[in-house]
């Protein structure tokens, strides 16, 4: 008997440890308004697996702005396709759709195309314009 709860309880760790570093968001995907009404008038950049991925400048009328880290801006737009934001931009002819979810009041992102892979995560917000380079300069 003396075994046995030592033993229960390092089969419960592993459960804990992953409870306590766990990335999953704890409510369902946000809906097209919901992600319209947080994102709008904010430029966002987004980290995955602890380095930058990229920004973009949510603009009136569903408009974004996008770079990949230190890449050049497309401007393109979203639409909702059932519970995915999904995004179009110039220089791209695939949609790109995600899973948007709130997480500690910050954005989560999860590619529809990768949906066992790393979540893009907000890891900065302001309300200025897209630090675009060269001929797009503060889109």
């Amino acid at each position: 008997m003396r075994l046995t709860l030592p033993f229960a309880a390092l089969l419960c760790l592993p459960q804990m440890l992953l409870a306590q570093t766990d990335l999953a968001p704890r409510t369902g995907p946000l809906t097209g308004t919901q992600f319209e009404t947080y994102a709008t008038g904010k430029t966002l950049t987004y980290a995955r697996g602890g380095l930058i991925w990229g920004t973009e400048q949510y603009l009136p009328g569903r408009v974004v702005v996008w770079a990949f880290t230190e890449d050049i801006c497309q401007r393109g737009y979203w639409y909702e396709e059932g519970e995915e934001i999904c995004f179009v931009y110039e220089l791209e002819s695939d949609a790109q759709c995600w899973l948007f979810y709130l997480h500690s009041g910050s954005l989560m992102a999860q590619h529809r195309d990768d949906a066992d892979g790393l979540p893009l995560s907000e890891v900065a917000q302001s309300d200025g314009p897209m630090p675009c380079a060269g001929p797009d300069v503060g889109v």
